[in-house]
């Protein structure tokens, strides 16, 4: 509640009491109306009255205190009988909108430490790696090259397993496993007839290296982005110990695992091999002792990660998820790319070819953000890349690049503001998720250099409003108005989970959805890491959102999604 809004309310009990002869005493009357009318009930748990409450509503609430007190000193009630009626009405209204205003940071208070209590807990539930510890694996011999499973502008992927791995389990998440019989199995799993993802539980990926060199050092300080999903082993030790400084927007902060983001498991420099198809599908890249005429340095980068059935893109192309899973999906993107955006990194080439899709035991998809060759990555998570000049890269995939980048022109004071960026491009990718052509591809489709938002084609009529919301606003051109990646999360959160939380709610009193959010931590952790019908990707889903609660991100989600209601009504009403 505003707070022109609350003094307005105010006004008009104010006015009300005047007409009915009930006024007698201002401040006996506010009070009241303070002690009975307005009461907030008491907090079901005890919490330090200054833990959790921002500081501006602590310079408010001091301030609104004294003048509360001034409203009912014995002075001011003198001054009020002797005043005119009208005076004494706008009195009487600042008398009342501060009671309102004084119960609104009440409630405020009470839900922010609802939120951080709430968070704290599911803080602690930290993300459970599928790799069991190990000290080997760090040389490419400890691996079995598979077939070619993936091809891009700088790298090239092989499915693989590890020679070296004993697990007790069989689980198909498992990410090591034993062979049996190695050359037996190497050959079967090249045969086209074989499930080889199967056999070969891990993928390897070779990244080109035309000018990095072939020291380890000068290797992995130029290709130091790719490393920013690696896990904390992924390194030999010693390798730990290089200074990888690389140029600003590089540095490589690494950021903690996610359901959403890939992980690295190990990170190593060895001989570029003559891997299967490497004479067809990329002999340029190849060192002159493997093709004379190919241009590569003989050591590279290799890393080591889970192998994923499909690409995004690749499963759109045969599938199409119906509305709870699309909405799941759109979901799970908002989730990795909030969860980058906190640690200080921006992907810069989102798009379906570099995000990996699996299922759980439910049979809904999980997406996994991948290819972090062209991410932004800096100590202070500003995200703010200076442009200085024409030399300084954008990023990747020109197409989806958000209008703040991609109109940008370089100059001595202009910085790219990344914070977005992110989360406009899953706005693009979410019309892919539902069926459709992203509306930024194709000879005629929209440029981000100057479309406009009315040009943006509708998503099909089976879509969840609150999603179409959420996508068309994530397109907004300008960043000021487009919500971040964590509030539009919060939106589709509350969509799918706290429909009834947010009936005849507004966006001031968040008491109703404070006391949902408890509920639906207890029913999160009484479920455990399946899920509703053993969904594991919902349970991830549930468990993020509520170890990210804020207060104010919770607020801006509940003003857009009733703005989003509004709008609809509005169109009913006046089509």
């Amino acid at each position: 509640m505003s707070v022109k809004h609350a003094i307005s309310r105010g006004l008009e009990l104010g006015r009300s009491f005047l007409q009915i002869g009930l006024l007698k005493s201002g401040g006996r009357v506010a009070a009241k109306l303070r002690a009975d009318r307005f009461r907030v009930g008491p907090s079901v748990r005890t919490v330090q009255p200054q833990a959790f409450l921002p500081a501006r509503y602590r310079y408010y609430r001091t301030s609104l205190r004294g003048l509360a007190a001034q409203l009912q000193s014995a002075g001011f009630r003198r001054r009020f009988t002797g005043a005119s009626p009208r005076n004494r009405a706008v009195f009487l209204a600042f008398g009342l909108g501060v009671g309102l205003i004084e119960q609104q940071l009440e409630e405020d208070r009470q839900s922010a430490a609802t939120c951080q209590e709430i968070q704290a807990v599911f803080k602690k539930k930290k993300i459970q790696s599928t790799l069991r510890p190990f000290t080997s694996g760090f040389k490419l011999e400890d691996y079995i090259i598979g077939n070619q499973i993936g091809k891009g502008s700088n790298a090239v992927v092989y499915e693989a397993a590890a020679q070296f791995a004993h697990p007790k389990e069989t689980e198909r998440d498992s990410t090591l496993v034993e062979l049996r019989d190695i050359k037996e199995e190497v050959q079967t799993a090249r045969s086209p007839t074989c499930c080889s993802f199967r056999n070969f539980p891990l993928a390897i990926k070779m990244l080109w290296n035309f000018g990095a060199g072939s020291s380890s050092e000068a290797i992995l300080k130029s290709m130091s982005q790719e490393l920013v999903p690696s896990g904390p082993l992924a390194l030999k030790e010693e390798k730990e110990q290089i200074t990888l400084d690389g140029h600003f927007g590089v540095l490589p902060r690494r950021v903690s695992a996610h359901p959403n983001v890939i992980r690295v498991y190990r990170a190593f420099t060895a001989d570029v091999p003559l891997l299967p198809g490497a004479q067809e599908e990329y002999p340029d890249v190849l060192p002159a002792r493997l093709n004379p005429a190919g241009i590569g340095n003989n050591r590279t980068l290799f890393l080591v990660m889970k192998n994923y059935p499909y690409t995004l893109r690749q499963y759109l192309l045969v599938s199409t998820p119906n509305r709870r899973q699309g909405s799941l999906m759109v979901l799970q993107l908002l989730e990795g790319v909030d969860h980058l955006c906190r640690q200080g990194v921006a992907h810069r080439d989102l798009k379906s070819d570099n995000i990996l899709l699996e299922f759980d035991s439910g049979g809904c998809p999980r997406l996994v953000i991948t290819d972090f060759g062209c991410c932004l990555t800096q100590n202070d998570s500003s995200l703010q890349l200076p442009f200085n000049n024409m030399w300084v890269s954008r990023g990747g995939n020109a197409s989806l690049m958000a209008p703040e980048v991609v109109t940008a022109a370089p100059g001595p004071d202009v910085v790219i503001d990344y914070t977005k960026t992110d989360a406009w491009a899953v706005g693009a990718i979410s019309y892919e998720i539902f069926g459709q052509q992203n509306p930024f591809y194709g000879a005629a489709g929209l440029h981000s250099t100057n479309y406009q938002e009315k040009q943006l084609p509708p998503l099909p009529a089976c879509v969840p409003a609150d999603v179409q919301l959420v996508a068309k606003l994530l397109l907004r051109r300008n960043p000021n108005k487009r919500p971040s990646a964590r509030v539009a999360a919060n939106m589709l959160h509350l969509s799918l989970w706290g429909r009834k939380a947010l009936a005849n709610q507004d966006s001031a009193g968040m008491r109703k959805l404070a006391d949902w959010l408890l509920c639906q931590s207890a029913v999160v952790l009484l479920q455990g890491c399946s899920g509703p019908s053993g969904n594991r990707v919902e349970a991830e889903l549930q468990r993020s959102f509520l170890s990210n609660l804020d207060l104010e991100e919770l607020r801006a989600a509940v003003g857009f999604l009733l703005y989003g209601q509004d709008q609809s009504r509005a169109c009913i009403m006046f089509p």
